[in-house]
């Protein structure tokens, strides 16, 4: 018997809505929680439309559109949802439905653990889902692929639908403080450069954090401790976490490195991951919500990066007379799944944007009809620059600029209770020397 995927009722309408106008073939992610007994799905949403494309590809879907799909919405994703696969809606007959959807989800999965800065724990699951919708029968075919096995075989799999999936889903979130100083060196003279060395950088800081100590509500408890524990049954939980980070050793002696610049990633997030009913335990709280600070600031320094990198040649002028650089990262704004209960997802919004770009945004990559009232915007504040904080003197080799205003934070980098989780949105500077 192959994995069983216990499926929200309201994928199962949303998938026979796009049955009704077909006009050729419909592809789309499947986005939930994988468990070591059986996988949640708790939605599905459509590839975008590409029209640019219709002409060329024909009826064949295009692979590399629908594998940038699912990179942007991997970073919508916080901890606790992944892209579990791949649909597509087509009168093809099965065999060649098969292949398409098999070549799909190697494409989609192989782009996105590109962009993790974690390595994959043992437990993890490698089995992704895939699945073939008849739009005139409504027939469904259900598949899996082993992702780490590059000559799998489809496996079959159960396909359940129920409602309330993830309605009494647990909760567990932390403010972090973040202060980064990433060393770049001297021959750096672009943005892709610019990349590759962050990259390194935050490899370091994420082993950090993966490394780190997690207290729910104060304490440290052990791996196999069930989460819901004593609790009734079908009760939606919400834990408040600290995450406490060990300085890196090589930062404990003195460490001299020729260098070009350096970049600085400096503010307070707020981190949240969403945990299955099935009997929780602290070690799956403790690494999804660890992999969500590290994707969740990954994902706003490759933003920023992908913004400067569009308008490289327009700042080429000014970046020659200008020693240091200012940028605020994207803050990070929730909103929930349509009938599906608690769960969120989310986008970042940058301070020269409004909600009702993030709203745009929700609608393309989700397909989520949003209102700025369902918007969570209180987590995280807009960052602030200040003139008065840009220092350019060449001898200074890293930037002091204060903080934002935001709650004070004690520790080295300690959440905070659950009263003060609006936190205040990481900047990021750039500093030439």
């Amino acid at each position: 018997m192959g994995r069983g995927y216990i499926v929200e009722d309201a994928v199962e309408r949303y998938l026979c809505e796009l049955c009704e106008p077909l006009a050729g073939p419909i592809t789309g992610l499947l986005i939930g929680q994988s468990s070591a007994q059986r996988d949640f799905v708790v939605m599905a949403t459509r590839t975008p439309q590409r029209e640019e494309s219709a002409a060329a590809t024909g009826n064949a879907p295009d692979k590399e559109w629908v594998t940038e799909h699912a990179r942007q919405v991997s970073r919508m994703l916080p901890g606790g949802l992944s892209v579990l696969g791949v649909f597509i809606i087509t009168e093809t007959d099965g065999k060649d439905a098969l292949t398409t959807l098999r070549q799909l989800v190697f494409a989609v999965e192989n782009l996105i653990s590109s962009e993790h800065l974690w390595n994959p724990a043992d437990d993890n699951i490698t089995d992704c889902v895939t699945l073939h919708v008849n739009p005139k029968t409504r027939k469904t075919i259900c598949r899996t692929f082993d992702i780490k096995d590059t000559k799998s075989m489809a496996k079959p799999a159960d396909w359940k639908y129920q409602s309330g999936v993830c309605s009494s889903w647990s909760m567990v979130s932390c403010c972090l403080n973040v202060d980064m100083l990433v060393p770049l060196p001297s021959n750096t003279t672009s943005t892709e450069n610019m990349d590759a060395c962050l990259k390194e950088g935050l490899k370091v800081w994420a082993h950090q954090i993966m490394s780190g100590v997690c207290l729910f509500d104060g304490r440290k408890l052990p791996e196999d401790t069930e989460l819901t524990a004593g609790q009734k049954r079908n009760m939606r939980q919400t834990y408040t976490t600290q995450l406490l980070i060990t300085p890196d050793e090589r930062r404990l002696t003195d460490v001299i490195q020729r260098c070009g610049g350096s970049v600085s990633v400096r503010g307070t997030i707020h981190s949240r991951a969403y945990l299955h009913s099935n009997k929780p335990k602290a070690k799956l709280a403790e690494k999804l919500l660890k992999r969500d600070v590290v994707s969740t600031v990954a994902t706003r320094v490759q933003m920023l990066l992908e913004e400067l990198l569009t308008s490289e040649e327009e700042r080429k002028s000014s970046r020659d007379t200008q020693k240091t650089e200012q940028f605020c990262l994207p803050r990070r704004v929730f909103c929930p799944i349509e009938a599906t209960g608690p769960v969120c997802v989310c986008d970042y919004q940058f301070s020269d944007e409004g909600l009702c770009e993030v709203i745009d945004r929700l609608k393309e990559m989700l397909d989520i009809d949003a209102a700025e009232e369902d918007l969570d915007t209180r987590q995280e504040m807009t960052a602030e620059l200040r003139e008065s904080n840009i220092k350019a003197e060449a001898t200074v080799e890293t930037t002091e600029v204060l903080e934002p205003k935001r709650n004070n934070y004690s520790g080295f980098a300690i959440a905070t209770a659950a009263a003060v989780l609006a936190a205040a949105a990481s900047m990021l500077y750039l500093n030439d020397v």
